[in-house]
């Protein structure tokens, strides 16, 4: 039996609560006001016979029933979005595939590995834009990110891309670094800092060495700025695995002695979960997480012989 057209505005706010599991961003999204979206929902429940959603003072849940209509729902409408974005593109739009990320993880990770990328898949375009926060991905927005975090983003698809681990390095010319010869010595140069999560505290009481002063003379809000504060001499930096390699691989920075310290956080690669990728950016994500391959370490910079 054909859908009921009288049903559509209510499977509409419908699948938009079950996505975002919030009316009120749901109401935002259909540009609605949340009682709207309440009032279609209960509409919605009264032709079926059935509770969708349970209420509570935090907010509402899913419930079984509910979960079902959702799960189809959305399979639905990624099927038809699928179909008339397809049917939209142009010939150049469908080899198209938009990319957010850090600038971090571009500049140093990315950008090197894309050769390989345009030379087997010389079709498709890329554009690659820079962001701090996880960016919106509505319609004309990204196709897919990759993001630093636990992996959980509601509403998104998050496949587990690399792990990351931080170490301290510092310019070989820095004043100081030639007298570092164990973890504690590094707190006698300058330090230098981003807004990680994790932190030089971090990485001394992971080296075990307590009490320690920590005078960080400069910091950065991206990791790559904070790197080539280090590679100018400017102090010793944290230096996360992957972004690292470039300046590691030159020598404009050295490892100094001390652990590699596991950090909370992983790369991930996100999309929307309910929107089916264009064909571009499934391969692009296909080819990304063979990417990961870890480099052998670093050389530690070690304090030179007495003659």
């Amino acid at each position: 039996m054909p859908l009921p057209t009288a049903w559509l505005p209510a499977l509409a706010a419908f699948e938009a609560a079950a996505r975002h599991q919030n009316f009120a961003h749901a109401a935002e999204e259909l540009h609605l006001t949340a009682s709207a979206v309440s009032h279609h929902v209960r509409k919605l429940e009264g032709l079926l016979g059935v509770t969708l959603f349970q209420r509570h003072a935090r907010g509402v849940s899913l419930t079984i029933e509910g979960r079902q209509l959702s799960d189809a729902a959305q399979s639905a409408l990624a099927d038809i979005d699928d179909v008339m974005r397809d049917l939209g593109d142009t010939r150049e739009e469908r080899h198209r595939v938009r990319i957010t990320t850090m600038l971090s993880l571009a500049h140093t990770w990315l950008l090197p590995r894309l050769p390989d990328f345009t030379s087997a898949h010389p079709h498709v375009r890329v554009r690659i834009d820079t962001e701090m926060a996880l960016t919106s991905f509505d319609e004309g927005g990204p196709d897919l990110g990759i993001r630093y975090g636990l992996g959980h983003w509601p509403g998104m698809t998050a496949h587990h891309l690399m792990p990351d681990t931080m170490f301290p390095v510092a310019s070989p010319d820095l004043p100081g670094v030639e007298h570092v010869s164990a973890p504690a010595d590094i707190q006698k140069l300058p330090l230098v800092g981003d807004h990680a999560r994790q932190s030089w505290q971090d990485w001394f009481r992971a080296a075990e060495v307590h009490g320690a002063r920590i005078d960080v003379r400069y910091s950065f809000s991206d990791t790559t700025n904070a790197l080539l504060a280090a590679a100018r001499g400017l102090g010793a930096a944290l230096a996360r695995d992957k972004v690292s390699e470039p300046f590691l691989s030159n020598g404009s920075l050295v490892r100094l002695p001390g652990p590699s310290l596991p950090t909370r956080y992983s790369y991930f690669v996100v999309y929307p979960s309910h929107r089916r990728l264009r064909a571009a950016a499934r391969t692009f994500v296909d080819w990304v997480l063979t990417q990961p391959g870890r480099a052998p370490p670093p050389p530690v910079a070690r304090k030179p012989p007495t003659l």
